[in-house]
């Protein structure tokens, strides 16, 4: 407002400066993003979060679904609170025992509007630009520290919350690429093509597509079935016919359920009894990659 009233409103918005400030020890930033909602997109965000720190690397996770947020339900943080300090907002921080490098607790800093709603089944009915502020201020205040990634889970679609992230990381090095998460029935395709193109607009590299919920495999007969039928050749042939690359299939697996609904995370290994229980044992490792 002040900018406008000296007639400088044409000029650059000055807390892009403070946002590349704030995010200069981050070294990498990966949005997940997808067409569609519903196709596990925030499953895909939290899990990747707890196998990057599972691997001894420094991981931070931002929920920027305003109206939505579920990343503290699949986190097991319902409840918490978000600190402030001198230094600006303090991350909620989730640890689990024995999953990192030698057995030792894997920390991941989180943050999200579900730690400030005062009531967790309150509805979020904001416009455009409150919700934009309050991804700016995310950004602008809040104290990740060093990070090797900063994971951040967006809401479906290529709206407000899409733009504002493109222009609000522009000045810190921008986006390292998008990790875009679709189901393989062409509903969901539709709109991850439009995804895809918003990503080539905005400049943003994909870094890949994930097909989820890509069949099911019985436990007993050990035959897979296509619950979500692939009439146009799923996920695999929007990429190649649009140029990017497949990452891979994900299942559809009670264990995903059971982790985002226990807050808990996949790469824990089952019950030596062989049951479904998520164990705190040490996981698979991924690759920094």
């Amino acid at each position: 407002q002040k900018a406008c009233a000296a007639g400088e409103g044409r000029k650059e918005d000055p807390d892009l400066l403070l946002i590349a400030q704030r995010l200069k020890d981050v070294k990498h930033k990966v949005l997940v993003l997808s067409g569609k909602g519903g196709v596990g997109k925030s499953t895909m965000a939290c899990q990747l979060a707890f196998a990057l720190a599972a691997d001894g690397l420094r991981v931070g996770l931002l929920d920027v679904d305003i109206c939505g947020p579920s990343v503290p339900q699949m986190l097991g943080l319902r409840g918490a609170t978000v600190h402030q300090s001198a230094s600006g907002w303090s991350p909620v921080y989730v640890s689990q025992e024995g999953l990192g490098p030698d057995d030792d607790d894997v920390e991941l800093g989180v943050m999200s509007i579900g730690f400030m709603l005062p009531d967790k089944d309150r509805a979020v009915i904001w416009r455009g630009p409150r919700k934009n502020g309050l991804i700016k201020q995310f950004l602008k205040d809040t104290c990740w520290g060093e990070l090797d990634f900063l994971i951040i889970d967006s809401p479906p679609g290529t709206s407000d919350e899409h733009i504002s992230l493109a222009q609000y990381l522009k000045k810190s090095s921008d986006v390292d690429g998008a990790l875009i998460v679709t189901t393989p029935q062409e509903v969901s395709l539709l709109d991850v093509r439009k995804e895809i193109n918003f990503c080539a607009k905005t400049k943003i590299p994909v870094l890949g597509v994930v097909e989820n919920m890509s069949g099911f495999t019985c436990p007993h007969c050990e035959r897979c079935t296509d619950i979500f039928f692939p009439s146009s050749g799923g996920a695999e042939k929007m990429s190649s016919d649009m140029s990017v690359p497949f990452l891979g299939k994900v299942p559809l697996d009670p264990r995903f359920s059971k982790a985002g609904e226990s807050g808990v995370s996949l790469f824990a290994a089952e019950d030596e009894d062989g049951d479904d229980e998520m164990a705190a044992s040490r996981p698979s490792r991924v690759s920094a990659d």
